[in-house]
């Protein structure tokens, strides 16, 4: 019976899909990566949700697949696995909808200033709307840096649901697809910064996206701007970020994602009132986690059963992926 380890808590049906097939399935005693160094060494496959570095890939030497609990890959040491001959999987559309409503849920939060007012009504403070702005987004211009599936599903919320005008940034897609989803295409992102009420970021991190918000991107920022970030932390250089809030060139920030997580309880960020943080859970809706965990698992069943899964980070590299110690057929 082939092993997978669960390294960070999921939805059950992930287990309960991974039993029901024959996979004997071992949920890590802890979501540290130091306990799961002692519990990877005979994993046949792993579910991660806060990435696999290489060491712990190679303390695992019978394993023939990593499933990535999301779409961000960033955090796994994909090149070194696929150099092994295993396959990432992952689940680019199961959770998006979620990220979308939370970025929008940031947005309205940030704009209305929700976590400041409900503070205040705890306190007692009902002197809080005087003392406190906050602005509409109805006719405001969004700013979305990315127009990937979760950039596309916001732009629709946005322009549906809150009467926004939506301008779109992004290096891959089409003019025209941008125009078809009810949005206009400018073609840097210098320009989306200069027209932007409120900037949105969906864009992967790597080295030329890395801190695409610094202290230089952000003085072209619209004075009174938002910034909402519910893709990777890295793409905002937080201390810059913090300056800007702090001397109140922007209005306000909405961020689910930081550089180093968690987030240091002294960060710079954490003392701002204008800035509404929340601790990784844009996709963490209980619908998109049944999603995420099912794909994860019905990936992890088709890779142990010789079947290549749908979301192969590389399928190129499936014809050269190292096999199971042993055949494994599914029960299902």
């Amino acid at each position: 019976m082939p092993i997978c380890v669960i390294a960070q808590p999921i939805h059950p049906v992930g287990a309960a899909l991974l039993q029901a097939a024959g996979i004997e399935v071992r949920q890590a005693a802890s979501p540290q990566l130091a306990c799961l160094r002692r519990e990877i060494g005979s994993a046949d496959a792993v579910i991660v949700r806060d990435g696999l570095p290489a060491d712990l890939i190679d303390a695992a030497p019978r394993l023939v697949v990593i499933a990535n609990h999301g779409s961000g890959t960033d955090k796994i040491a994909v090149t070194h696995a696929h150099a092994q001959g295993i396959p990432v999987v992952y689940t680019p559309d199961a959770n998006v909808r979620a990220v979308a409503e939370h970025a929008l849920t940031l947005m309205l939060a940030a704009a209305h200033q929700a976590v400041a007012a409900d503070a205040a009504t705890r306190r007692g403070n009902w002197r809080f709307k005087y003392e406190r702005q906050m602005v509409s987004l109805y006719g405001k211009t969004l700013g979305i840096a990315g127009f990937g599936r979760t950039g596309r599903l916001v732009c629709e919320m946005a322009t549906r649901g809150l009467g926004m005008s939506v301008l779109v940034w992004s290096p891959s897609a089409e003019p025209a697809q941008i125009e078809a989803a009810g949005a206009r295409p400018v073609a840097t992102l210098e320009q989306l910064l200069a027209a932007s009420d409120v900037l949105t970021l969906h864009r992967p991190l790597r080295s030329d996206t890395a801190h695409m918000l610094n202290a230089t991107s952000l003085g072209q920022m619209k004075p009174g701007a938002i910034v909402i970030n519910t893709s990777r932390g890295g793409l905002i250089d937080e201390a810059a970020l913090a300056d800007a809030l702090r001397q109140g060139r922007l209005f306000g920030a909405g961020l689910d994602v930081f550089e180093s997580e968690p987030l240091a309880s002294d960060s710079a960020l954490t003392a701002l009132q204008n800035v509404v943080l929340t601790p990784h859970v844009a996709g963490s809706s209980q619908e998109a986690l049944h999603a995420t965990a099912s794909q994860c698992a019905e990936q992890v069943i088709a890779v142990l059963a010789g079947r290549q899964p749908p979301h192969l980070l590389q399928p190129a590299m499936w014809a050269s992926r190292r096999l199971p110690v042993s055949p494994f057929i599914s029960k299902e």
